[in-house]
């Protein structure tokens, strides 16, 4: 499904609410079992819309101590 910013907000406010179940702008409805659900579901959503402001990343190095 391709996700908005529209669906993102309505989104976040159900999570700022208590709500767990969130009807979106196409008419579609989810029913969440838990905020950890909500919040895995608005992770995946923000990569999707705006994928340049995703989670940076890490690079690890190593050495030999020379």
């Amino acid at each position: 499904m391709a996700w908005s910013q529209t669906d993102i907000d309505t989104l976040k406010a159900a999570i700022g609410s208590g709500i767990l179940h969130v009807s979106f702008a196409d008419g579609k409805s989810i029913s969440y079992k838990s905020n950890a659900d909500q919040l895995q579901a608005l992770a995946l959503m923000e990569r999707e819309v705006n994928p340049t402001t995703s989670v940076p990343y890490r690079v690890a190095g190593t050495s030999k101590g020379v």
